[in-house]
């Protein structure tokens, strides 16, 4: 179920049950998902037609679990390479303080209004929310994005923030909000929110943008896109602020060419995007165009916890290329906004739990039936189901604990329960005493256990133990004395 806050529909993760059973009742959120699903699939399959993808893939995962094993000294590098470039880095412990931080230079240039490019981190942080607050206008300028703020709502994901609309409601959208013309022809919508976006661009006085590639090597930044409006997000207003979560640095320059190939292939089915940004200054003299100024904002906010743990710290590899959403039997029937959180489908219910503690997001883990679909099509290799599993066991106290919140779903009566099945366990006349009273009274079973029954019926003992039954079938048997034996 949604709740409106401030005018925009938001969603819980603690009430993920509840917008999974809305979801589903849903049919056209339901045939969205599935038309787009199936052809993102389809079009992932073809572009790796002609590639050794498991090699390409281990390649990939190398090149992230490398610079996450140098991660600390690659940051270091990364920041004097910047500074040396000309760009200016901040260090922000969470969102809020990269919020702060993004707010005073844009105050610092007396700025009023910020274009944005698409940023997961950005929604992370609410950094729209924290800006308006500050009575600076925030404007996505990725359509997608776009779409999805004119109708007051979240991304529902990483890639195709707006791929839980259909055609109709798209056109509606920006009939009731912009005034155009409703239509059901695509270019002709495509046209009017590029008209209505190119005028904000040139306006702007601060152009926002995310990372996918933060080149420690070079102090480059490399933004992927297909619509230009990253472009022009980063050249054409006069100061220009990257954020980017601390995990998206690569060593070497090299680096990029295997992660591009597969995060286009695994996004969009695309050979190569139609834009590649390197950005590694900002304008230097006798240049026409580019900001005067460029900003990066490298945000921490819960990746030094992940960093810390050996297993959970393959969570850190994610080049946020959406495969594992695409093919989630889970996601592609409740879509994104069910999870409630900036990361849906399996890379969020192993990513946000760190993000936002087990306390908001202990049915996340569970949200899965552990097909092994994304940890196959993940082009690094992170093994999302295994990591599944070990936030269910965090979440219930079996864990390590390095989880904010862990044990939150063990409860006082479930652990008594547990104790009283290893005594009896680990004492056998007991547990002949105990299973022998258990069938003699199976019709006082209650029919109700909880969750396990909504959808199960309850089990009911036998009338007789094994033990038992093994006995009678061997006292019933024919005795034969040891001389009948001899004769046969």
């Amino acid at each position: 179920m949604s709740e409106q806050t401030s005018g925009v529909y938001t969603y819980s993760p603690r009430q993920f049950h509840r917008q999974a059973h809305d979801a589903l009742g849903n049919p056209q959120i339901r045939a969205n998902f599935r038309k787009a699903m199936d052809g993102l699939m389809t079009k992932r399959r073809e572009s790796f037609g002609d590639w050794e993808l498991e090699t390409l893939r281990e390649l990939g995962a190398n090149i992230r679990m490398r610079a996450l094993a140098k991660l600390p000294d690659l940051l270091e590098q990364l920041e004097a390479n910047c500074e040396a470039n000309g760009i200016k880095v901040h260090w922000a412990e969470d969102g809020e303080q990269a919020c702060r931080i993004i707010r005073e230079i844009c105050e610092s240039h007396g700025a009023t209004s910020v274009v944005k490019g698409k940023s997961m981190v950005s929604e992370e942080m609410h950094l729209n929310a924290h800006l308006e607050e500050a009575g600076i206008e925030a404007l996505e300028s990725d359509l997608g994005e776009y779409l999805v703020q004119l109708n007051e709502q979240t991304p529902s994901h990483i890639i195709m923030p707006a791929i839980h609309l259909n055609t109709d409601e798209i056109s509606e959208i920006l009939h009731e909000k912009t005034g155009t013309e409703r239509t059901r022809d695509v270019d002709t919508m495509t046209a009017a929110a590029r008209s209505q976006l190119r005028e904000r661009f040139m306006n702007a006085d601060v152009g926002v943008s995310g990372v996918n590639f933060a080149v420690a090597e070079t102090g480059t930044l490399c933004l992927v896109e297909n619509e230009g409006n990253g472009r022009m997000t980063t050249t054409v207003p006069p100061v220009h602020v990257a954020v980017t979560g601390i995990e998206k640095v690569v060593e070497h320059l090299r680096d990029v060419p295997p992660l591009y190939a597969l995060l286009s292939r695994s996004a969009t089915g695309q050979h190569v995007t139609t834009y590649f940004n390197m950005i590694s200054s900002p304008r230097k003299e006798g240049e026409h165009d580019g900001p005067k100024e460029v900003h990066l904002v490298l945000v921490d906010n819960g990746r030094s916890n992940i960093y810390q743990d050996d297993e959970l710290l393959d969570t850190l590899r994610c080049i946020r290329c959406g495969a594992c959403m695409n093919h989630c039997p889970v996601y592609t029937r409740v879509g994104g906004h069910t999870y409630g959180t900036t990361y849906p489908g399996p890379i969020g219910s192993i990513l946000s739990p760190h993000l936002m503690g087990l306390e908001e997001t202990k049915d996340l883990p569970t949200a899965s039936s552990l097909c092994g679909a994304c940890g196959e099509v993940c082009p690094v290799k992170i093994p999302i189901p295994d990591l599944l599993v070990r936030l269910r066991r965090e979440s219930v106290g079996e864990g390590r604990g390095n989880v904010p919140g862990a044990g939150i779903k063990r409860t006082r009566k479930e652990a008594a329960a547990w104790k009283g099945f290893q005594w009896l366990a680990t004492h056998p006349a007991a547990w002949r005493i105990g299973t022998s009273m258990a069938g003699r009274f199976k019709a006082l079973m209650p029919s109700k256990l909880g969750v396990w029954t909504e959808y199960r019926t309850a089990p009911k003992p036998a009338a007789t133990t094994l033990h038992a039954l093994v006995k009678k079938h061997q006292a019933a048997k024919p005795r034969v004395d040891k001389s009948d034996k001899e004769r046969r």
